[in-house]
C-alpha cells in the first residue's frame, strides 16, 4: 500500500484530498496544526489506514521522522494568499519558504513530492498573450515570490511534479471564502450586488474537486508526470472579474454589478493560462465554473456569513 504524507491535511484542499485519497486505498499520514481550530478531518479517523498529527511544519525535528516513512509527500501548508502572506511577511517566509525547502533537503532522492504552487507567478502579462510552463514568471504578490522560489528548488530534484494551480473554488470542510469566485458568489447572495475593483483583469479558475482528482491520479501512477511542471486550470474559463460577476449573474439575475473608479485590488494578476499540456495527459476536469457556482449557491444557508467573511 503506497505511504501518503499530507501536510496542511485539515485546510481547504487538505480536508477534501486527505479524506479521498484514504479512500482511494493509500495508507495517509495527516498533519496539520489546525491554526482555525477546524473539526474537517473528521471522517478519517473513521478510516483505519489514516493517522493524523496535530504538527507546525516549522517543527522540522517532529516532522523529519514522519517524512521517513513516506513514498508520496504532498505538501499543502502553507499561508495563502496576498493579504495572509502581508499581515506577516516573516511568519509567511517561515512557513511557505524556510519550512518547504527544509523538508525537500531532508528527503531521499527517491521519494516523490507533488507540490501544489501557483500560476499567480506568472504576473501580468500583454493583453492576448497566452501564458504556458516556459513562459517568463513575473510574481507580484509576496505569496506568489515565494511559490517561485520553492518551485525552483523543488525542479532541482528527482521524482517530483510541480502544480501550476489556478485560482481554486467550490465547496470544501474547510472552507474558505477569500477565493475570488467563493467571495464573489458570496457577496452575490448576501447583498444582491458587486462592486469590483480593476474588473478587466483577467484569471483562470478550477474547482477543487477536480484538484483532488489530479492529485490522486498522479498519486497512483507518478512515473508518467515526474520531472514536469503543469499549469492546473479550466481552459474554458480564463476570465476577466467581469467576466466572472456575469456568471454569477445568470444565477441571480438581480445581481448589480458596477466597476468600482476608485481602490485597487493588493493582488495584482492579469493573464491567460493555457492548460494544455496537463490536457495532453488525460486531464479532463468535470466541474465546469457555472456548476460551482450553482453548488455554492446551494450552501450558501449553511454558512454563519460573519464567520466565514474573512475566513
Amino acid at each position: 500500500m503506497q505511504r501518503v504524507l499530507i501536510t496542511g491535511a485539515a485546510g481547504y484542499i487538505g480536508s477534501v484530498l486527505t479524506t479521498q485519497i484514504a479512500n482511494a486505498g493509500f495508507q495517509v499520514t495527516a498533519i496539520d496544526n489546525l491554526m482555525y481550530q477546524q473539526t474537517s478531518l473528521v471522517d478519517i479517523f473513521l478510516n483505519p489506514n489514516c493517522s493524523f498529527y496535530k504538527l507546525d511544519i516549522r517543527d522540522s525535528s517532529s516532522l523529519k521522522p514522519l517524512l521517513r516513512s513516506a513514498d508520496v509527500i504532498i505538501p499543502l501548508a502553507a499561508i495563502v494568499g496576498a493579504p495572509a502572506c502581508a499581515k506577516d511577511e516573516d511568519a509567511a517566509t517561515s512557513v511557505n519558504v524556510k519550512a518547504p525547502i527544509d523538508m525537500l533537503k531532508s528527503l531521499s532522492k527517491d521519494q516523490i513530492v507533488l507540490m501544489p504552487t501557483t500560476n499567480s507567478a506568472y504576473g501580468t502579462t500583454e493583453k492576448g498573450h497566452e501564458c504556458d510552463e516556459n513562459s517568463a514568471l513575473s510574481p507580484v504578490s509576496k505569496y506568489a515570490k515565494d511559490k517561485v522560489l520553492v518551485e525552483k528548488a523543488l525542479m532541482e530534484r528527482e521524482n517530483v511534479v510541480s502544480l501550476r494551480l489556478a485560482t481554486v473554488f467550490g465547496l470544501s470542510y474547510r472552507m474558505r471564502m477569500d477565493l475570488l469566485v467563493n467571495n464573489l458568489v458570496q457577496k452575490s447572495w448576501r447583498d444582491k450586488y458587486l462592486v469590483l475593483f480593476e474588473s478587466h483583469a483577467r484569471r483562470n479558475y478550477i474547482h477543487l474537486r477536480d484538484v483532488v482528482t489530479l492529485f490522486i491520479e498522479i498519486a497512483q501512477e507518478p512515473s508518467k508526470y515526474l520531472g514536469e511542471i503543469y499549469n492546473v486550470g479550466l481552459s474554458s474559463a480564463n476570465l476577466t472579474k467581469k467576466q466572472l460577476a456575469e456568471r454569477i449573474k445568470l444565477f441571480i439575475p438581480e445581481l448589480q454589478i458596477f466597476d468600482s473608479q476608485i481602490g485597487f485590488d493588493p493582488d495584482k494578476r492579469d493573464y491567460i493560462v493555457s492548460n494544455r499540456k496537463i490536457e495532453a495527459m488525460g486531464f479532463n476536469p468535470q466541474m465546469t465554473l457555472e456548476a460551482g457556482i450553482e453548488e455554492l449557491l446551494k450552501a450558501m444557508p449553511l454558512f454563519d456569513i460573519a464567520h466565514f467573511a474573512n475566513v
